[in-house]
């Protein structure tokens, strides 16, 4: 149960005054769905202005906080023109106030001519007058304005500004509970850190170091903390040793040789497996590795053994994909595999659920519909779980407990992670690593080219076509955006099929699931030669017929989903091209990052110096899926307290005696305020 003191942070958002149903929509946009959500909703940075007693005293392009008093309202001629207000300083001096659109409406009533107002804002030069466009406050005079002389920044969403933002953090930030103090005292006096309630406020008032260290530490000790405690439950849990014989592993007819990296892995999982103890290891493997392989042995020894073997997979996609795969390779075996999605009704779904109740289907490949409740196995010894970082850890132990005893566990992914993340993400799991390529695998041609140059590309996707192979064309957004230059897959899905015709399909995330998978089938068959898609192909899809992969506005992604995306193609004999597209504007961080894409396909190289290249935290473009579990830790605190917050989880376990002493009953507090409190569910009695 959640400690009662936590109960007015979990509180649902509308119960803060102003929240209806209107602005509840963009709240949950941000994740803000309780009233924690927006105390630790921090300021992306400060606007930091500097008060000053006339205009002589300022620079052009300074934020600055002004007395004014207004002296002509001039409005626009038209609806569209700008609404001015010019006002003088203390000496004399002339600004003019500009406001656009409805804020001109509200002009009049802010700045009464022969009024003095506080006036906040960014003074620029427009001709030869100065001005203040849209400023940020006009406060008549009071102490209030020397507030905004460091005021903070929000992300937002639509329907929501700076002032509601505010507004919401001053309600949840007013009631805060005193907390115990979880950290270990040493660590607390050495840091100087301040109490849990200082931080939250100071976060939110400038930029404290201190206060977002104190902030970010809580969050790394809180995730190490309930990743021990799975580690340490897994290990006193009764599971079944499975010790596969060999039989059904000779039957396999591979096409290639396993690498070393391969066997290596599989001599890990089968240790693992022949233990008691149910196994939890994490197979990192790069793209086109050969991570689903390892996975079908791994399976296979658990058939052996005479148990069955789940797999689950985050998408639809993927599920079928793995699905069509693993029964393919496992045809020779005799082994009976089968698919279960979400999709799946009446007879088909009771005729899986009744296989696997009987033991009759001995693989099932599936999205997150193989851990219902109604879905039941006679005997259930593995789950295997690709592209681990879509699932929480709460729903991988809800799988695992579907099992009559704790099935071992192999969570896979394809996305190389930084040995310094490792911990972070999977720290309460063993590594094994395929950072070996198949032998015939070729290197990937990849070439960057300007955007100016799309017409040529357009040709040479139409050369490629006639040749008879086939191309992906992947976009960073579904639909066109009037506040974005992004191309949208839509829009360059409806052009590039007006000029190769019916041979294109679209594939992207807001598909339904019907007309996703027909699309898919077409390329996959070879009927469609060109696949216009957003990111939903970044894993899993094979079509080893692919062999040129253009992506767009290239540096507008992570350099992790670069990689992955590349990774579709060069998945067979022949030669493969990946063209990025940049956009006019790069910065020297995304030239960098264009250059490695150019350099290496070493996923692991890429994903080290990608986070050297972000350092502090700087991310250009998208944020990468399953970059950080974490909201409040940034990359550069994450680097420097998660060996602190590591250790000090460690010792609380080992020397102060875990969750049931004093400072145990304050770490059960942290656990739950960052909803880490399935490591709380793990004790007996917890």
């Amino acid at each position: 149960m959640r400690p009662d003191i936590l109960n007015p942070l979990f509180a649902e958002v509308d119960t803060l005054d102003g929240v209806g149903p209107k602005l509840k929509k963009p709240l949950d946009k941000l994740g803000l769905t309780r009233v924690r959500d927006v105390a630790y909703h921090l300021p992306d940075r400060f606007v930091t202005r500097r008060a000053v007693q006339n205009l002589d005293e300022a620079g052009e392009g300074e934020q600055i906080v002004i007395a004014l008093t207004a002296t002509e309202h001039r409005p626009s001629r038209n609806n569209r023109g700008p609404h001015r207000v010019f006002a003088q300083d203390a000496i004399g001096n002339i600004c003019a106030l500009t406001y656009f659109g409805r804020a001109s409406y509200t002009a009049k009533k802010l700045l009464p001519v022969g009024e003095l107002r506080w006036v906040a804002g960014k003074l620029e030069r427009y001709g030869d007058m100065l001005q203040i466009v849209h400023p940020d406050h006009v406060l008549e005079q009071g102490g209030e304005s020397l507030q905004r002389l460091c005021e903070p920044v929000y992300a937002l969403s639509e329907g929501l500004t700076q002032p509601k933002v505010a507004s919401l953090v001053g309600q949840a930030l007013g009631n805060l509970p005193r907390l115990p103090e979880w950290i270990e005292p040493g660590q607390f006096e050495k840091q100087q850190w301040p109490d849990w309630a200082d931080a939250l406020k100071l976060a939110h008032k400038s930029e404290n170091a201190l206060a977002r260290d104190r902030l970010a530490y809580d969050e790394l000790l809180a995730n190490s903390l309930a990743l021990m405690l799975v580690r340490a439950d897994n290990r006193q849990r009764r599971g079944r040793a499975l010790v596969g014989t060999g039989q059904l592993r000779n039957r396999l007819q591979l096409p290639f040789p396993l690498t070393g990296a391969q066997k290596r892995s599989i001599a890990e999982i089968e240790g693992d497996m022949a233990q008691e103890a149910p196994m939890l290891r994490l197979l990192q493997g790069d793209v086109g590795a050969g991570k689903t392989v390892v996975a079908l042995e791994a399976m296979l020894v658990a058939v052996e053994a005479g148990a069955q073997a789940a797999l689950l997979a985050p998408t639809e996609i993927l599920a079928r994909q793995h699905f069509e795969t693993l029964r393919d390779m496992a045809r020779p075996t005799g082994v009976e595999v089968a698919l279960l999605t979400g999709r799946d009704k009446g007879r088909a779904r009771e005729s899986i659920l009744m296989g696997l109740l009987d033991g009759s289907i001995q693989i099932v490949v599936g999205t997150h519909a193989i851990f219902q409740d109604s879905v039941n196995y006679r005997d259930l010894g593995l789950v295997v779980i690709d592209e681990q970082h879509r699932f929480g850890v709460a729903q991988r132990l809800q799988l695992a407990r579907k099992g009559k005893r704790t099935p071992h566990t192999l969570a896979m992914t394809a996305t190389p992670i930084p040995r310094t993340l490792t911990l972070a993400q999977y720290g309460e799991m063993d590594v094994s690593k395929l950072d070996e390529m198949p032998l015939g695998r070729q290197a990937i041609d990849t070439r960057v080219v300007g955007q100016d140059r799309l017409g040529e590309v357009v040709d040479a996707v139409g050369r490629h076509i006639e040749s008879g192979q086939q191309a992906y064309w992947v976009c960073p957004m579904v639909h066109d955006s009037e506040t974005t230059d992004l191309a949208a897959a839509e829009a360059r899905y409806a052009v590039l099929r007006e000029r190769f015709g019916d041979t294109v399909v679209l594939v992207h995330g807001q598909l339904e699931p019907a007309a996703k998978d027909a699309a898919m089938e077409r390329f996959a068959s070879g009927q469609a030669k060109l696949l216009v898609a957003t990111t939903v192909i970044e894993v899993g899809v094979d079509v080893p017929a692919a062999t040129l992969m253009v992506i767009e506005q290239a540096e507008r992604f992570g350099l992790a989903q670069l990689h992955q995306l590349r990774g579709r193609v060069g998945r067979g004999s022949e030669k493969s091209v990946c063209l990025l597209l940049r956009g006019e504007a790069l910065s020297e961080t995304g030239r960098k990052r264009l250059a490695l894409m150019r350099e290496t396909q070493d996923g692991f190289r890429i994903a080290e110096e990608d986070l050297a290249l972000r350092g502090g935290g700087e991310l250009l473009g998208t944020r990468q899926s399953g970059d950080t579990p974490f909201r409040v830790a940034d990359l550069e605190q994450i680097q420097r307290l998660l060996p602190i917050a590591h250790d000090d989880a460690r010792l609380l376990i080992d020397r102060d005696g875990g969750l049931n002493s004093h400072r145990g009953e304050a770490a059960r507090v942290l656990l739950y305020l960052f909803d880490r409190d399935w490591g709380v569910q793990l004790l007996r009695g917890g």
